[in-house]
């Protein structure tokens, strides 16, 4: 990855504000990509490395569904689970952030740097409070934890064993006083008896994005479409004249192909931001 290593303090304007607010929070972030601009919405989803197939499933399910409305995922980058629900946050078309247990110059593991180039290349970040060259040490993944459940509104745990760092995370996101959410399992099943004595401490036990949408009161939108230069002229012509316009006259104004002013209309309409009476165009929403 060609991406290069910045940093920020708690002192900087982009520094996470949710994150800000934790005991112990890092004085200092190294981060590759792009830092939002809004931290409104954001879950993190974290689980065990050895992940059944069911709860792959479902942590990519929930994490794409919640990505589609527009929240903000969250996740370690870790085999299993983690892995899942940055997966399905790209499947989601939406964003997705990644911290890291050691410096930013290696991915860990090695087999998630395609992961990790993927997260970048849409428009997500990777997070570290170690320095380049730092390596993997165990207590790292415990201490970088607190910042996965620092970043977010709420926690999601999709089968925490009764040892894991996913539990450390639930806990961490208690005491930071945030949500935690939990997926249930099998009651003899071991990858899930962690997430049960959660439940029984006092965790919502959840089974779908409907439900932490719900339970968080994020309103339930769909995720803003992108839109492309022509589209843009397109619309803000159409928006100026304010008279409806006919395919030939906006071509003129734009300066464009009538196909391209074809294909960028029956986007706008689809959107429904256009509406089209006798062959002429106008404004129904903005932008």
């Amino acid at each position: 990855m060609t991406q290069n290593i910045f940093s920020i303090t708690a002192n900087d304007a982009l520094y996470p504000p949710l994150l800000r607010e934790i005991p112990g929070a890092p004085q200092k972030l190294y981060y590759r990509g792009e830092i939002p601009r809004a931290w409104t919405h954001t879950v993190a989803i974290v689980g065990t490395r050895k992940a059944t197939r069911d709860g792959i499933l479902t942590a990519r399910e929930i994490a794409r569904d919640l990505a589609s409305r527009g929240v903000l995922i969250i996740s370690g980058l870790a085999l299993g689970i983690d892995a899942a629900a940055h997966e399905g946050a790209l499947a989601g078309g939406g964003k997705t952030y990644a911290v890291l247990a050691n410096g930013l110059d290696t991915i860990y593991p090695p087999s998630h740097e395609s992961l990790a180039r993927q997260i970048l290349e849409t428009g997500g970040c990777i997070f570290s409070e170690y320095p380049e060259g730092t390596p993997s040490y165990p207590s790292q993944f415990l201490e970088r934890n607190r910042i996965v459940s620092g970043l977010s509104l709420a926690t999601v745990v999709i089968e925490a064993p009764e040892r894991s760092g996913a539990l450390v995370t639930a806990r961490n996101a208690i005491e930071q006083g945030r949500d935690v959410f939990i997926i249930p399992g099998p009651v003899h099943h071991s990858n899930y008896r962690g997430s049960h004595f959660l439940v029984r401490e006092g965790a919502r036990l959840v089974t779908s994005a409907e439900d932490i949408i719900r339970d968080l009161g994020i309103e339930a939108q769909k995720k803003l479409p992108e839109f492309s230069s022509e589209q843009v002229k397109v619309f803000s012509v159409i928006k100026e004249q304010k008279v409806p316009l006919d395919v030939d006259r906006i071509a003129e104004l734009v300066t464009l192909e009538p196909h391209v002013v074809q294909s960028a209309l029956t986007f706008l309409s689809l959107e429904g931001y256009i509406e089209e009476a006798s062959g002429k165009f106008c404004i129904t929403k903005t932008l």
